[in-house]
């Protein structure tokens, strides 16, 4: 990478810095680049991916995002904290559940009592009483539960509206979707519809400082996404076979977690039941951000 860097900026670097040379530097780079993201055996679908991760960021940009900003400016912080909250807590439900089915006891009575005390004491979950007795969040997923028991993650693939994912993790997030806690809560397609919108507009405007940040500092804003998610997974994937999922700390004013993605290590799976789209990336950007490497895709080798 560094040689197609230096290859890429040396036509911008000559003396004459005519606007040829400009050009066709540019363009050099972001050939080798493409080239680059071409030949990684990781993704083999890399022309299906980048169509759909540039239809992704479209919607984004056209829908989500200035929904997401209004909701922002509107909405008081403690009242959009106990949204997050709330589906944070349905969540740890889907959490807990993998984790017993990952055979990690100790986690999944934490996320038993996470639920309950939270439920109980805290409004359906509204507010978090638990991470002030120090249960801590350990956000797990149906994708891990399937790496746990040894099958591959296969190629890296962009999910339509939602993001980075892997084959494995799509058909995890599939069924996550279907056993999302909330659809068990009432039969009211509305309100299930409505809660979806809810969760997805208030995750995203808890992202809109991070994917900022990403616009400007990725060179390459797929190859940032792509490798950061993978690696992340990867590191994830090696919690859940070795020690289980690593607690992610104490929340902060903002509504995130201390150590950012490192205790969830490193997955692309939603807090809550109700998986909403097109964030998956986004979180998966935010988690990876604080450890300097390109969020939500990674480029370490697949598990």
């Amino acid at each position: 990478m560094e040689h197609i860097l230096t290859t890429g900026l040396s036509a911008l670097s000559t003396s004459t810095r005519s606007r040829t040379s400009v050009v066709l530097g540019f363009a050099l780079v972001a050939g080798l680049l493409a080239g680059c993201a071409a030949n990684n055996p990781q993704d083999p679908l890399g022309p299906y991916n980048r169509a759909m991760f540039t239809i992704n960021r479209n919607v984004d940009k056209v829908v989500l995002k200035p929904v997401a900003t209004g909701y922002k400016n509107v909405v008081p912080t403690p009242m959009r904290r106990g949204v997050t909250n709330f589906f944070g807590n349905l969540g740890d439900v889907w959490s807990m559940a993998n984790d017993f089915a990952q055979g990690h006891v100790v986690e999944g009575l934490n996320g038993f009592m996470r639920v309950g005390v939270n439920t109980v004491f805290g409004l359906f979950g509204v507010l978090d009483i638990s991470t002030e007795m120090g249960l801590y969040k350990q956000p797990n997923d149906f994708g891990l539960t399937l790496a746990r028991y040894g099958i591959g993650s296969g190629p890296y693939f962009v999910i339509p509206l939602l993001g980075p994912s892997t084959i494995r993790d799509t058909a995890g997030t599939g069924v996550g979707i279907y056993y999302a806690p909330f659809n068990y809560t009432t039969s009211d397609v509305a309100v299930r519809n409505g809660a979806s919108v809810l969760q997805l507009v208030n995750a995203r405007a808890n992202l809109l400082s991070t994917t900022d940040l990403l616009e400007q500092i990725a060179l390459d804003p797929y190859i940032f996404t792509r490798d950061a998610y993978l690696q992340q997974r990867k590191a994830q994937v090696k919690a859940v076979r070795s020690e289980g999922v690593l607690s992610p700390g104490p929340m902060d004013e903002g509504g995130d977690y201390s150590n950012g993605g490192e205790s969830a290590n490193g997955d692309a799976a939603p807090d809550s039941g109700v998986l909403p789209p097109a964030t998956a990336s986004q979180a998966t950007q935010k988690a990876s951000l604080p450890a300097s490497k390109p969020d939500t895709a990674a480029s370490a080798a697949r598990p």
